[in-house]
């Protein structure tokens, strides 16, 4: 070969191993960029690093070898437990001595990114002649149930992948079990093997799935100290903006290491701090319902489903797939809805121009963290509270509503053709102002904003909130006194046990800053405060008494019993103009037009025996002159609550005058109005 300047050239295996080498490709895709660290990146991971171990996201060397001694003494129970169960069927001593379970642990811990008071998610594999439902959630049930170490016990055999949940020694504990195809388990056994799979059945399979998947995770990303160290900040990040339940149709915790470590295997080089910014502008862009994948799905010759939206029609409504990476590979992300997969692209959207600002030096990494305002983000909310009869109920009825939570919004959404939002809370609340074991959850409403509505339309959710309540109440292990009551309520109404210390804190940063510079201009010009500035200081006012608080609040003015008893209903409505019916009809079409202009919806209380009485009552109130059934039924706590939110509702939405009609109609029978006074004073 001949060089341009007259030279011969020839190729040298120097020359061959000087060229640029491709880059190991990690997963499905060749990497984005194999750039590392600036010096820049290298200072900001040292303060993200910082700030995590600031926010206590390390746990202590005590509580890591609690965990152990926990999780070794759980080994030796299941163990004790499998020899016994062989023993008392028959088996030679031989079986008897070589009989094991072994546990094995999975999710966070098993991925290295627990924290302080986590639980730990673990998983007992037991041989062959070993059941789940008859020996595990019958007999070990027991064993753990006479244990004065355990608390909480809760078996979950309905569940899609069955568990029992409970405390030890107060650390959280998720049990699963499989029984895999062998008659005894060693303790070196291979979980990765796909030859656990033989022979096993779907709910088996799920159980084994979270330690592969988890195995799997690991052995995928280049760098293993860099892949947990942002997961364990993204995933505190997921928990301050409300977007961390897989329950509740948001992302769980290997949905979080899934997102991670996919982007960790398209930049291979990347520090924490870079990490954390691809990964929201990764997501940002990215065009769902397209798959995340770690690597290839793999169709092993076992015949287990996997996901595949070619063969599967279920798999084309998946809205976020992530999908695991050991066979058989599964959707993880099957319950994001709609609504919950616009918030999340919502709060990517936030971490993105978030990260933005760290990496040009305006903002600092606590600023990503900032808590999401759920409660001042929303002008109607749907508050849905249920209470039992003690704490172990409500432990196992809290459990099945916020297995069901999620559908909720997935109703509200298609009965109003996705014209009404909804944003489900992961969290549940406890009013400890009650007497009776509670809990309270909300949801979010609003308007699609990318729509026009015509003026005045409602939007009807009883028929969305009627199929709710009936879902919750099929619960196949309901007792009495588990109930559920579900209610519209405005912003100003929202109680003030989920505020931190009780009532709002923030204030409307508008406002904020406007008073802000009032102060500032009295300082340097005196005390001449402008008009504007005095109507912004009055609505500074308004916007604090939007506080829910806990005493009861002011009486108003009441009626007399003894002046109304000897007034009949005719008198009263004709004194107005108006029949019986009118007043009713008259007050109803006033309430369907603030409700109309409000942006409102047509809801009540969910509670369709007592509300069918209470609406026969307010279409007719000379129904009430036969009161022997409905006034039994006002001496019960649930009547007369929701008795008290209707005409709170009425007199907040509807003109005083026919409001005082509705309560004077309601009282002209002296002995129910008296009964029911302390109902009204508190109006």
């Amino acid at each position: 070969m001949v060089a341009s300047n007259g030279l011969n050239a020839s190729f040298s295996p120097s020359l061959l191993l000087n060229q640029k080498q491709p880059p190991k490709q990690w997963g499905a895709m060749k990497p984005l960029s194999v750039a590392g660290p600036t010096e820049a990146d290298i200072q900001r991971s040292k303060e993200l690093k910082k700030f995590l171990v600031d926010s206590g996201l390390y746990e202590s060397a005590e509580e890591s070898a609690k965990r152990e001694e926990v999780l070794s003494r759980l080994k030796q129970i299941v163990k004790d437990w499998v020899k016994k169960l062989t023993r008392l069927r028959g088996y030679s001593d031989q079986m008897v001595e070589d009989a094991n379970a072994v546990i094995f642990t999975f999710g966070s811990y098993r991925l290295g990114v627990h924290g302080p008071g986590t639980d730990i998610d673990t998983l007992c594999v037991g041989p062959s002649y070993v059941s789940r439902e008859e020996d595990f959630f019958y007999g070990l049930h027991s064993i753990l149930a006479e244990m004065e170490e355990i608390t909480e016990l809760q078996p979950v055999p309905g569940a899609h992948v069955p568990v029992m949940k409970f405390k030890f020694d107060g650390i959280s504990i998720d049990l699963l079990y499989a029984s895999i195809s062998l008659l005894v388990i060693p303790d070196d056994l291979d979980i990765s093997n796909v030859s656990v799979l033989y022979n096993i059945d779907e709910p088996t399979v799920r159980s084994l799935t979270g330690c592969r998947v988890a195995d799997e995770i690991l052995k995928l990303v280049p760098d293993v100290e860099h892949f947990r160290t942002s997961l364990r900040c993204l995933k505190f990040w997921a928990k301050r903006r409300g977007v961390y339940s897989n329950v509740t149709g948001f992302l769980g915790g290997v949905n979080w290491a899934l997102l991670v470590a996919r982007v960790c295997q398209l930049y291979p080089n990347a520090n924490p701090s870079m990490l954390v910014s691809r990964f929201f502008r990764v997501y940002t862009l990215w065009r769902w319902p397209n798959p995340v994948m770690l690597s290839e799905i793999e169709d092993g010759e076992l015949g287990f489903s996997i996901w595949d939206p070619r063969k599967n029609p279920r798999d084309r409504n998946h809205l976020m797939p992530i999908i695991t990476p050991a066979y058989p590979c599964m959707n993880s992300s099957y319950n994001v809805l709609a609504s919950t997969l616009r918030v999340m692209m919502e709060q990517f959207q936030f971490g993105k121009l978030i990260c933005e600002d760290i990496e040009l030096n305006k903002a600092h990494w606590s600023a990503l963290f900032e808590p999401y305002l759920f409660f001042e983000s929303y002008k109607n909310y749907l508050q849905v509270e249920i209470v039992a009869a003690d704490l172990d109920d409500l432990r196992a009825w809290k459990g099945w509503v916020e297995s069901r939570f999620r559908q909720l919004s997935l109703m509200i959404e298609r009965d109003t053709s996705g014209r009404l939002q909804s944003h489900p809370h992961p969290h549940g609340y406890v009013n400890s102002s009650k007497q009776f074991p509670n809990c309270t959850f909300f949801t979010g409403l609003q308007k699609k904003r990318s729509e026009v509505f015509q003026e005045g339309q409602p939007f009807d959710i009883r028929r969305a909130v009627g199929r709710f309540r009936h879902l919750i109440y099929s619960y196949s292990f309901w007792k009495p006194g588990m109930e559920i009551y579900v209610s519209h309520i405005h912003r100003k109404q929202i109680p003030s046990c989920v505020f931190p210390e009780g009532y709002i804190q923030s204030q409307h940063p508008r406002i904020m800053r406007q008073l802000a510079a009032d102060k500032a201009s009295q300082e340097d010009g005196g005390d001449c405060r402008s008009g504007p500035a005095e109507r912004l200081q009055k609505r500074k006012k308004e916007f604090d008494g939007l506080e829910v608080k806990e005493e009861r609040p002011e009486k108003r003015q009441s009626i007399s019993c003894q002046r109304q008893s000897s007034i009949s209903p005719a008198h009263i409505c004709s004194r107005s103009g108006f029949t019986l019916k009118d007043c009713s009809l008259l007050l109803f079409e006033r309430k369907r037009e603030r409700d109309a202009e409000n942006d409102a919806f047509v809801f009540e209380d969910g509670l369709r025996e007592e509300l069918e009485v209470l609406d026969l009552c307010f279409l007719c109130p000379i129904s009430l002159m036969a009161p022997a059934g409905w006034y039994s039924n006002l001496e019960t706590e649930l009547v007369q609550n929701l008795f008290r939110k209707l005409m709170r509702h009425i007199y907040t939405n509807s003109n005083h005058t026919i409001f005082v009609i509705l309560l004077r109609s309601l009282g002209f029978l002296g002995h129910v109005y008296s009964r029911m006074s302390y109902v009204f004073s508190v109006l």
